[in-house]
């Protein structure tokens, strides 16, 4: 797999400030996609996409608190 990095101006972050970051995807030949999001706070945000239409996203505060976690079941049942 191979990644792309691109940078963003301004987005909210999971604790409230709207700051600039990073954001990082990459994918492969069987369904599964990472993205990553960087905010210049020290947030970040994790997501993965996977083949069978599950996702699971986890995000963590600068200060280190984690945001209750999101999943859903596969392709929404």
């Amino acid at each position: 797999m191979v990644g792309t990095r691109e940078q963003f101006d301004s987005a909210p972050a999971p604790c409230g400030r709207t700051v600039g970051g990073e954001h990082y995807r990459e994918a492969d030949d069987h369904g599964l996609v990472v993205y990553d999001q960087f905010y210049s706070c020290g947030c970040r945000q994790r997501r993965r996409e996977f083949s069978d239409g599950s996702l699971r996203t986890m995000t963590e505060r600068h200060d280190g608190r984690r945001v209750p976690d999101d999943a859903s079941p596969a392709h929404g049942c």
